[in-house]
């Protein structure tokens, strides 16, 4: 008789599966006892690397803990996001602090400074306890352009408190940065609606 003539049988057989690969999650995941801080990355060409960061505000938020959006390129805008950060104003804080891309702005002097800026805002606030994680959207972008020293940045993250996350987006990261970062996630392009004609959409990409 077949199992599936036999569903008891079949019943009987994933249960005794399930409970294997229950013991051997168990014993993995025994040996992991560190928490700290962490050093992420999303990287790639993909969409969904803001998006991924902004996922992990909203899980810090339901945490009660506090993060902070530093936002190196992307101007001020009206984004889905914001409107949502706007009703936790004790736990996120959301800081465009660039003005644009840099064909957009044509200004590289002014690019720089502004970079200047919006890094000076990220490392105080990751240097400050209170806040438990830092993003820094498309601080990628900035050292792709060398707009801001590699080694700065890494100095900063050797000196960060344990305890607090740093999470880093944009495309063609630094492989100084990947090496010592702890999550590296890359998004991998393989479809994009504006290829087809398809303008950026509210709710989807802002």
């Amino acid at each position: 008789m077949t199992d599936a003539a036999n569903p008891a049988a079949d019943e009987t057989r994933h249960a005794e599966k399930m409970k294997k690969i229950q013991a051997a999650r168990a014993k993995i995941m025994a040996g992991k006892t560190v928490e700290r801080g962490l050093i992420i990355v999303h990287t790639g060409p993909g969409k969904g690397k803001t998006t991924a960061s902004l996922g992990m505000a909203c899980r810090m938020i339901g945490h009660g803990m506090k993060v902070s959006i530093i936002q190196f390129i992307k101007g001020a805008m009206f984004t889905g996001e914001s409107a949502v950060f706007e009703a936790f104003p004790d736990l996120v804080e959301m800081r465009p602090l660039g003005e644009g891309f840099t064909w957009d702005t044509q200004d590289k002097a002014r690019d720089i400074a502004k970079v200047r800026e919006a890094w000076e805002a990220a490392k105080a606030r990751i240097m400050d306890p209170e806040w438990k994680m830092v993003i820094c959207d498309e601080l990628n972008i900035a050292l792709r352009y060398d707009y801001l020293p590699i080694e700065e940045v890494l100095e900063v993250l050797a000196e960060k408190p344990a305890d607090t996350h740093v999470v880093i987006t944009g495309r063609n990261a630094k492989p100084e940065l990947i090496e010592v970062a702890d999550l590296v996630t890359e998004m991998t392009l393989v479809k994009h609606p504006f290829r087809s004609g398809v303008k950026a959409q509210a709710g989807v990409e802002f």
